[in-house]
Formats: structure tokens, sequence, C-alpha cells
């Protein structure tokens, strides 16, 4: 198997992964939990992004000439992505009984993946973390929006429940980052950083410590540290970029909770994930300044291959003498 294979068949893995946990965390937590949202919401959701994401696809597969990707192969792996997205944004959005900044959130986070992309290793990738772009730009549109509350997730367990859902998050999330996106340093610097953080603004602003660290103990901490700050596409690959791409998350936390930002999280990804935009671009305009363009007129000749003598044995019979 070759390395592009074994790359596509671990990222096609991951993805059904996350889909599935996502799903099933969805549906326990509005039958079971206590979520606060409707069930029409996780439906709209996945009917917004699946939609974009079909036409999308379609556009770009006329406009390239090619066969759309959905008829390629399996069509309900196409949609895991999308199916990912519109979950994640029904789960973590809170809007009341309405359902416009739920399709707004979804159209954003699937436009995005057409509109911001940057070629990297000959491969073109979208820059930002779709379901966070949503939430973070529905977030700014829709100022009367909010993020579900925590207590959702727990609002139904008791005792033994409330260590139980915790530990299985952590655990489905350290063996899915383990065997599929490979970013146990981005998820180690992020949860030092943010140690550090909380650090800095007791020394320097007098925060009291501990609430600074109380965020660590929610479940929507951990599901945006396992499941979303983890995106593969839109986080650096290499062990340094990673550690670099966490520490910027949390630092950038620090600074809005500093600056009195709420909703502190989904801002510091999508300003990561902006910085590491320009840090590739700036990488790329490196690349072509420093290579040297030949003039065509210096161009080098191709070489005229020299006519060889035919050695007498091997001469056709009819030129022999």
């Amino acid at each position: 198997m070759t390395r592009a294979n074994w790359s596509d068949a671990v990222r096609l893995g991951g993805l059904r992964r996350f889909a599935a946990a996502i799903t099933l965390i969805t549906v326990l937590g509005h039958a079971w939990l206590g979520f606060e949202q409707a069930w029409l919401h996780p439906l709209v959701a996945l009917m917004v992004t699946y939609g974009c994401e079909l036409a999308l696809e379609w556009i770009d597969a006329r406009v390239h000439g090619r066969p759309p990707a959905y008829t390629r192969g399996n069509w309900i792996d196409f949609f895991l992505p999308a199916h990912i997205t519109g979950l994640a944004i029904a789960m973590l959005l809170y809007p009341g009984a309405r359902l416009a900044p739920i399709v707004f959130a979804g159209v954003v986070a699937i436009g995005s993946k057409a509109i911001f992309r940057w070629s990297v290793d000959g491969r073109a990738r979208h820059v930002f973390n779709p379901s966070n772009l949503g939430i973070t730009a529905t977030l700014l549109v829709f100022p009367s929006v909010g993020i579900a509350p925590p207590y959702q997730f727990t609002e139904a367990l008791t005792g033994f429940g409330d260590w139980m859902l915790p530990a299985v998050v952590i655990g489905l999330g350290s063996f899915l980052n383990a065997r599929y996106t490979r970013r146990w340093p981005l998820i180690a610097a992020w949860l030092i950083g943010f140690a550090l953080q909380a650090l800095a603004r007791h020394w320097l602003l007098g925060s009291a410590f501990l609430p600074a660290l109380m965020p660590m103990t929610g479940m929507a901490f951990l599901l945006f540290t396992f499941y979303m700050v983890t995106d593969p596409p839109t986080t650096p690959s290499s062990v340094r970029g990673q550690i670099v791409f966490g520490a910027t998350v949390a630092a950038t936390y620090g600074i809005l909770m500093a600056s009195h930002v709420v909703f502190g999280l989904f801002f510091a990804l999508s300003i990561t994930c902006a910085l590491h935009a320009l840090v590739l671009a700036y990488r790329a305009f490196a690349l072509r300044s420093t290579q040297p363009s030949t003039p065509a007129h210096e161009a080098p000749r191709a070489a005229t291959p020299r006519a060889e003598p035919i050695a007498p044995e091997r001469r056709p019979h009819h030129a022999r003498l």
C-alpha cells in the first residue's frame, strides 16, 4: 500500500469513527442527557450541510470537467465531513427556538471549505475548521445566540455517571487522536498552554487561578480539545508545527479572556487558523522568490543524440557486401 493510499485510508477510518461518535452523543444527548436544543436543530443542520456539500462538489466538478466525488466509491463516505460539521454546530450552538442561526452556521461552515483554501504538499486544503468557523461567525452575526450551556451534557446524570461520561469522551477521543489524527503533540501543547495562560493571568492581572482552570473540567472543553482543535486538514502535521499551533490557541484564548471577550475558545481557534494560513502563504511566497528563473534565451539546449555506426555483424542482410 502506497503512502497516499495509506493516508487516505487512515483519514477515512478516522472520519467514520468521528461521525459515529458524534452521532451517538447527539442521540443520547437529546434522548437522555438533557440537551436544550430541539430535535429539529440537528436535522436542519444536517440538511443544510449535506445540501451545501453536494452543491459545491457538483459546481467544482463541472468547472474542472471531472466526475463528482459522490459518484465514485461509497457515497456515504462523501458526506461524512458534512455530517460531523452539522452535528457539531447543532450541539454547541444554542439559538433558542430559531432555525436561521443554524442554517447560517451550516452555510458558512461548508462554504468556507470552498472559499478559504490553500495548497499544502500539492493538495488543496481548507484553512479554517469548518464547524468552528460556522459557530464563530454565528456568534458575531447573531448577538442573541450563545453557546449551549455546559450542564446539558450531564444534566440527567448523577453520582458515577458524572464521571463515566467524561471518562468515555476522553478515552474515545484519545484513541481516535492517537490512531487516526495523530495530533497528540497539539493536544499536549494546548492543555499545557491553557494552564500557563491561567497562571500568567493570575500573576499579571490578579485573576483567580483555580477559577481560570475550571473550564478544563467541563464537557464543552473536552469536546473542543479532543474533537475540534485537532482537525487534521486545518492543523500542521509536523510535531513542531502542532506544538506551535496548540500553544498559539492557548495564548490567544488568554488574550481574549484578559480583554473580556466571551466564547474565547471558538474565537481563539479561528484566529489561530487564520494565522496558520498566513504562515503557509508566506512560506509559499518565500519559496517562489528563492527559486532562480532561467531566461528563455539562456535555456540549455537539448543534446542531439549522435548516430552510432552499425556494427558489421548487426547490419541488415541486404546491406552486407
